[in-house]
């Protein structure tokens, strides 16, 4: 579920639509939280469906470590990539907010660690990295993981509306990450590697 202080807009021609902020969303804030409604599929539920649905997922959903593709019931669906992202996902099935969000800001995510098939080119945003490739992931874990622990540290003091969709295991796990008492699994463990899978 996406934070409930987010809207759909119209963002370009180019992008189409967008998540964006309707409040200041502060840094730590969780933006996301896998929920019940969203579906998984897996790749074997993803080659029996019509061609109609398989766009739908191509579009929408993202790819988890086990390769299978999660398709968010929600406006979530819509968080439009970006290499200056300002969320970024965990190794906790929730993503956080890492800088600051201001209001009418889309909320975006870097595609680079969703586990996509094929390279695509990213709208210019005057970076370095021009293209999201399917290994971004091994290459840019270390960096994201710097930010995910600054985005931790400030976890426990901002207001969380999507609390309640957390077990108390998983954010206790998460508060003691962010006072340093555990130490973050890697976002890299989201990575789907297709050698060490079996079939």
């Amino acid at each position: 579920m996406i934070h409930p202080k987010t809207e759909i807009k119209f963002i370009s021609e180019e992008v189409g639509y967008g998540v964006c902020a309707k409040e200041l969303i502060p840094m730590g804030t969780i933006t996301w939280v896998l929920d019940k409604f969203d579906r998984e599929f897996t790749p074997d539920e993803y080659i029996g469906l019509e061609q109609t649905y398989k766009k739908i997922l191509e579009t929408y959903a993202y790819k988890n470590n086990l390769g299978n593709m999660v398709l968010c019931w929600d406006n979530a669906r819509f968080v439009n990539h970006s290499f200056n992202a300002n969320c970024l996902t965990t190794a906790y099935n929730f993503e956080l907010a890492i800088r600051d969000i201001h209001p009418g800001e889309q909320l975006t995510d870097d595609y680079g660690y969703l586990n996509i098939d094929k390279p695509f080119k990213g709208i210019e945003e005057g970076t370095k990295r021009k293209v999201v490739y399917p290994d971004d992931l091994l290459k840019y874990h270390k960096s994201w993981d710097k930010k995910l622990l600054k985005a931790f540290k400030c976890l426990s003091k901002v207001k969380q509306p999507l609390l309640q969709l957390m077990d108390e295991e998983q954010w206790q796990l998460a508060v003691k990450i962010g006072k340093g008492e555990k130490e973050m699994d890697s976002i890299l463990n989201n990575y789907y590697n297709k050698t060490s899978v079996p079939k």
